[in-house]
């Protein structure tokens, strides 16, 4: 490429070679990543009015980052707008930018690079083409709604000209990003190349200036205003059997944008007005907040690169044999251990299940099971660089386990324990190396749920605590350091949430309400409903450390209802008779679902998380809240524990 002309500025580098083809490369200055920052767009504005001044016969618009295009809006400076009419003068100014860009009088290519999320899918679908590099990531998608938002950069719009109302709903309504291969079949890209071929694409796309990808005939006669309310009572009726209006506002609001303005000139405004109130919204400031804490999880230890390879897995129960086959399935080498091998085949074909669902290339899936293996011997334990002991709660059966395992480990090797709530001073008392011995609680179904808590003592080294971290990150997981106590930070804090809700039972209040005031509060499933899916068994047994820890009672029905089997959903009987895996319920009485339920419900785990607070078990209340989110599946929209009781003013008692 000749250089004719260039224009450096700090984000972006525009040149324009002898084809008077504008070639605008964006490189966010001090960022691993691009996001459309203020300074980004104010840059980007100056450009596209060089561009209508200079008339270059086409614009590619690529970026200077290895690792994708542009990753959506700088949610940083979100946090800096206090009012709805603020929010609302920014977001027109970028529709005015994206506005010009799509009204340039020549034709303008993005090239994707991989991700084009949020902000930078829609600057892309301003542009009259796209292209994206070759990759079977999902890397194209509007994630806005995870953040109490709808697409506000003009997505609303152009996405459904595009693609259509049905594919761009899907895409912003779950907020999933898709593979480019899909994106395409779908309009939203217009060539898929390798990384190789796309200048060169890009030259003969800008001389053939095709026509411009538009929706297809079903979804341009379902945008005609007769059509609109029915489609959109469809979408509202699917989206409401997932969240609620009153907690999640933002899906629903972008229906009803639809439904009133559809991919008309007139849904910009109105596209710009309800993100606006959006973003000052409760909702969406708490899931901002959410986002962060959970990015200041994943910088937990240190950056350099892991050299774990193999894990050991002890114990092929539900927790231990998936936490095998998780780690099988993010590229670790595992081998599984068990008494005999009809202990472990159970785990295996659970492994298989995971593997048909996750991995969709037939080599790739081989080359996953491949990975792991079954060990009845226990030979992996001198290869493995991490030996995780998965076995049944009984301190006892676990030191005797570690001793013998302790005469196989290679030199480095880390010793961990799964245990959900036995203290780690109590279990490592034998160990050769105390201080190198670690607490890593993966919580069930380890598939869904993304929090590990990496348990330590006083004296567990630096070192150690940093290979667990970087183990947790390693498999895609989010790690919470805690300190070693009973029931550490998630089951210690569910305890009194779930023995209220015990208590409330044996009171007579019907078991749907109890469940139903739960999930009015937003948390993803009812105490009750919780209780049978972990097991009564389990249940039990958390239950009997933590009184002995705490003086708490064990609820006398669990004694009961696990001497007679009844354990939930894996035997078909606790709380609730289970069908099909799911529990039979009768819908309840909508006057019992009170306020005062509520706080009686939630109250005690609010308590709770500010007693754990207040004894540093966790070093600061939004590490404490981002465990409590990510560990219970506490309301995310509330902010977390620690920060609802704070914006109600409660005071632990």
């Amino acid at each position: 490429m000749t250089n004719n002309t260039t224009h450096p500025l700090t984000h972006w580098n525009l040149s324009i070679d002898n084809e008077q083809i504008a070639w605008l490369c964006l490189d966010k200055a001090d960022a691993k990543v691009n996001v459309l920052s203020q300074s980004v767009l104010e840059e980007f504005e100056t450009l596209v009015t060089t561009l209508e001044e200079e008339e270059p016969s086409g614009v590619v618009i690529h970026s200077g980052k290895p690792n994708g295009f542009v990753m959506g809006a700088d949610i940083n400076e979100f946090q800096k707008i206090k009012t709805s009419d603020e929010g609302y003068k920014l977001i027109r100014l970028g529709h005015s930018i994206a506005d010009r860009l799509e009204q340039l009088a020549c034709p303008s290519i993005a090239v994707l690079n991989g991700f084009a999320l949020g902000g930078g899918l829609e600057l892309a679908l301003a542009c009259t083409y796209r292209i994206a590099l070759e990759t079977d990531k999902p890397i194209i998608g509007f994630p806005e709604v995870q953040l109490g938002l709808h697409p506000g950069f003009g997505g609303t719009v152009r996405s459904v000209r595009i693609a259509g109302v049905r594919a761009a709903m899907q895409l912003m309504l779950t907020g999933k990003p898709i593979r480019p291969k899909k994106a395409y079949k779908q309009g939203l890209i217009d060539k898929i190349v390798t990384p190789q071929e796309w200048k060169q694409e890009a030259r003969k796309m800008l001389s053939r200036r095709s026509s411009k990808r538009r929706a297809p005939l079903i979804d341009r006669i379902l945008e005609q205003r007769p059509f609109r309310p029915l489609v959109a009572r469809t979408l509202t009726k699917e989206i409401t059997k997932k969240v609620k209006k009153t907690h999640y506002p933002a899906p629903f609001a972008l229906i009803q944008l639809w439904k009133e303005h559809g991919a008309s000139k007139g849904g910009f405004a109105a596209e710009a007005r309800s993100f606006a109130e959006l973003m000052v919204g409760s909702t969406s400031r708490n899931l901002v907040r959410v986002f962060f804490l959970q990015n200041r999880l994943k910088a937990q230890g240190t950056k350099t690169a892991s050299s774990i390879k193999h894990v050991h897995v002890i114990g092929a129960g539900t927790m231990g044999g998936d936490i095998a086959a998780w780690c099988a399935l993010k590229g670790l080498v595992v081998t599984l251990q068990d008494r005999e091998l009809k202990y472990i085949e159970p785990a295996l074909l659970r492994a298989q299940k995971l593997f048909a669902k996750r991995i969709r290339d037939e080599e790739a899936r081989a080359e996953t099971s491949k990975r792991l293996s079954a060990d009845t011997v226990g030979n992996g334990i001198s290869k493995a660089d991490l030996i995780i002991e998965a076995i049944f709660e009984d301190m006892d059966a676990k030191k005797t386990l570690y001793a013998e395992v302790e005469k196989s480990m290679k030199n480095g090797a880390i010793l961990a324990t799964n245990t959900s709530s036995i203290q780690l001073e109590t279990l490592r008392t034998d160990l050769q190396a105390p201080n190198n011995f670690i607490g890593l609680h993966f919580f069930n179904p380890v598939a869904q749920l993304p929090l590990v808590e990496v348990v330590r003592c006083e004296d567990t080294t630096q070192d150690t605590l940093d290979f667990a971290f970087n183990f947790v990150k390693l498999i895609g997981k989010l790690p919470l350091e805690c300190r070693s106590s009973p029931g550490f930070v998630v089951n210690r804090i569910l305890a009194p949430y779930m023995a209220e809700a015990m208590l409330m039972a044996t009171e007579g209040i019907p078991l749907e309400v109890i469940d139903q005031v739960a999930e009015n509060f937003g948390m993803p499933m009812g105490p009750i409903e919780l209780i049978d899916t972990v097991g009564l068994d389990v249940a039990r047994g958390v239950s009997k450390v933590l009184s002995e820890a705490f003086g708490r009672d064990v609820p006398g029905d669990i004694e009961a209802m696990v001497d007679s089997n009844q354990l939930g959903r894996k035997t078909g009987k606790g709380f609730y008779e289970w069908q099909n895996g799911k529990p039979i319920k009768k819908k309840p009485v909508a006057a019992l679902v009170t306020q005062s339920l509520t706080d009686r419900l939630i109250l005690p785990l609010v308590n709770e998380a500010s007693v754990c607070l207040s004894e540093g078990i966790v070093k600061d209340g939004d590490l404490l809240d981002a465990g409590v989110i990510f560990g219970t599946g506490f309301a995310p929209f509330r902010g977390g524990p620690i920060h609802y009781a704070r914006e109600r003013d409660i005071h632990a008692t």
